[in-house]
């Protein structure tokens, strides 16, 4: 099985090399911004004319936005813009007009509606402050050293890793991995290389391949699953708040720029700034270990993994909730189980956003029309079940594995739920032997709002 996944590595870069990786950087983002002004400029000036009552037919000719038409154009005008193109790669300049191909395309599609989301904005022009370095390499000599300590990138050299490559390179000399480019880049004050791989995988079974478990996540506990576990919420966000309030308000007491003065930044203001760019910078890396290490554990233990389609987006705007559903990470924890169980010859099923699973009795499938937030205790009226909220709400996701009836599919509705919650129109059906109690038949009345999904799910 083929698939194209990433290796990311820390540099141990030497002053002279960083400043040939910033130069790199910063001709990205002169043929980025000189491109976008081209382009801006002739669709202001067929605006205007238009304004003006000029006819189609003899409006200024419009630029091409692809890549190709971008690069012709720099190469034809790159010794006036940028008599020094010569010091750089030419990767470095096709990372910036790339950048801006894949911007414009994203704009217009999501003006002529192909493309799904929310609408995205019209590209940008880059600062040099506020813009993340980066630099993308897809010729040229890319290859990682012998020694497995460094690696080797056009014009820049040979570069220092920070830890060992050998996963990439065991895979390199086996010949079942051939990289596809490599992105240099500066997060948290450190600058990472990843390499783009296309890698032969081999076929894989999970541990228990009929097993089926249902994910709950919550923010009191991280995971909750149908066998009973709860996968504990480390919360590093609030672990490292107190260091980095204090390291925020070290930066506000130091002269940092200022825009409207054209005031620089002074030496400690800028020291404070990495300090807390590196706060925030371990906060992420934390949380995403702890993510990888619950999804990988799932992907290969388990054949089929039922979770949520949960609407994280709402649950962000709910300002009572948004720091702590964002340091959880739900929609990092889907992302990652639906490749994971590719790579290891499972399947995920998503449960539709609108199904009860909080609400449902895992016992006798009876509704409940409102359930409180602050009842973290699920108790059924009908048949008398007294169980955890989130164990509950696990397996009923579990139940629903047998409506999907293929590998990867969409979402299932579960029940027949269909978008209301109301005492009435139930539904019968039947328990899965295997997942909660067996033969046993119960009502489902539909599921309830928007609203009451992103409170009821965000616990």
């Amino acid at each position: 099985m083929k698939v194209v996944q990433a290796y990311r590595y820390a540099l141990d870069l030497t002053p002279c090399q960083e400043r040939a990786v910033l130069a790199h950087a910063g001709a990205a983002r002169v043929a980025y911004n000189w491109a976008l002004a081209r382009v801006k400029a002739v669709m202001d000036q067929r605006a205007a004319e238009r304004s003006y009552g000029v006819p189609e037919e003899s409006l200024t000719p419009t630029v091409g936005w692809n890549l190709a038409a971008l690069r012709k154009a720099w190469n034809q005008a790159k010794t006036d813009v940028a008599p020094w193109w010569q010091e750089c790669s030419k990767e470095a300049f096709n990372t910036g007009l790339d950048a801006l191909a894949r911007g414009l395309k994203n704009w217009s599609d999501s003006r002529s509606g192909k493309r799904a989301g929310p609408r995205v904005g019209f590209p940008r022009f880059k600062s040099r402050r506020r813009a993340t370095p980066s630099v993308r390499f897809t010729t040229g000599a890319i290859r990682v050293e012998p020694d497995r300590q460094h690696v080797v990138l056009p014009r820049l050299g040979r570069l220092k890793l920070h830890e060992s490559a050998r996963k990439l390179a065991r895979r390199l000399e086996a010949g079942t991995a051939r990289i596809l480019s490599a992105t240099v880049r500066r997060d948290g004050g450190r600058w990472h290389v990843a390499f783009c791989v296309e890698v032969e995988r081999a076929e894989r079974t999970p541990t228990r391949p009929q097993a089926v478990i249902g994910v709950d996540v919550g923010i009191t506990h991280l995971a909750v699953l149908s066998t009973g576990e709860m996968e504990p919420n480390p919360r590093h966000l609030d672990e490292a708040a107190q260091r980095m309030r204090r390291l925020a308000r070290q930066m506000s007491r130091r002269v940092g720029p200022d825009r409207r003065t054209g005031q620089r930044p002074s030496n400690r203001w800028e020291r404070a700034r990495r300090q807390v760019a590196r706060a925030h910078a371990r906060v992420t890396n934390l949380r995403r270990d702890n993510l990888h290490k619950l999804t990988t554990r799932l992907a290969r233990e388990y054949g089929t993994i039922v979770v949520e389609d949960l609407n994280v987006a709402g649950m962000l705007r709910n300002r009572r909730l948004a720091r702590r559903v964002a340091d959880a990470g739900f929609g990092e924890i889907r992302r990652q189980v639906e490749y994971k169980v590719k790579w290891n010859g499972g399947r995920r099923i998503v449960a539709d956003r609108w199904y009860p699973s909080s609400k449902t009795c895992s016992g006798c499938g009876t509704v409940k029309a409102k359930l409180a937030l602050s009842a973290r205790t699920y108790k059924c009226t009908t048949c008398g079940l007294v169980l955890d909220r989130d164990v509950n709400a696990a397996r009923n996701l579990a139940a629903i594995a047998r409506e999907a009836t293929t590998a990867g599919s969409g979402p299932v509705a579960g029940r027949g739920a269909d978008r209301k919650t109301r005492p009435g129109g139930q539904v019968a059906m039947k328990r899965q032997p295997g997942t909660a109690q067996a033969g046993k038949t119960g009502t489902v009345p539909p599921q309830g709002g928007t609203a009451n999904r992103a409170l009821t799910k965000a616990h």
